[in-house]
């Protein structure tokens, strides 16, 4: 089985500050950047705040069933 994998702290940064509006900009810069990803496992990224903070990741995993 293969999973997308999306980890966001919410305490830190401005996620933190705004947990509802950080995580809907989150997800909408990724919802359109992942057209530059084949989406296979291994592929992954890291997802930064608005304020160009590390909060979190992506990533494409193969999860032994």
């Amino acid at each position: 089985m293969t999973k997308f994998i999306l980890e966001v702290t919410l305490d830190d940064g401005a996620v933190a500050a705004d947990p509802v509006g950080e995580l809907q900009r989150i997800l909408r810069y990724w919802g359109g950047n992942l057209r530059h990803y084949p989406l296979r496992p291994g592929d992954a990224s890291v997802i930064y705040d608005s304020e160009y903070r590390e909060v979190g990741r992506w990533s494409v995993e193969d999860q032994a069933g």
